[in-house]
């Protein structure tokens, strides 16, 4: 398989993520938006009610980063700068690429990057480093997550 076709198959990888992400994140933030109705309970419903929304923000600020990583990672297909490191101008390796399809950085220099932010002190930009699934199925549910409210 040439680079041309790995690449465009990374493509169809990225567009099929960003598909189930825009319907996870549009879940996510409608149930945010959800008015609940007479808050009846006693202060376990109501703890756990904010525990509840406090996670699918979470999850769906975690979402939405990946998607703007992902949009960004199209767009640099369109205008033929895809698959290249921004800071050194070489071709990403494939094995990066399959494994992050939305890397920007060669490994070289994703690793002189998080040396430098270690040396210096200065925070590591996590935005940068997320995981993509394998499967693009696999998807995490407010309902995998289990709480424990002893």
């Amino acid at each position: 398989m040439t680079r041309k076709e790995a690449l465009m198959n990374l493509r169809q990888i990225l567009l099929k993520r960003r598909d189930a992400l825009r319907k996870v994140l549009a879940g996510d933030l409608s149930q945010l938006n959800s008015v609940r109705p007479n808050m009846t309970g006693d202060m376990v419903d109501a703890a756990l009610d904010a525990v509840h929304d406090e996670i699918l923000s979470q999850l769906a600020e975690v979402e939405s980063r990946e998607l703007a990583q992902i949009e960004n990672a199209l767009e640099r297909m369109r205008t033929g700068q895809y698959g290249i490191c921004e800071s050194c101008g070489h071709n990403i390796s494939l094995a990066r690429l399959q494994a992050l399809p939305y890397a920007t950085l060669c490994i070289k220099c994703q690793r002189e990057l998080e040396q430098e932010m270690a040396s210096s002190g200065s925070e590591v930009d996590w935005s940068r480093l997320t995981e993509l699934p394998s499967d693009a199925d696999t998807d995490v549910s407010i309902n995998d997550i289990e709480l424990d409210v002893s």
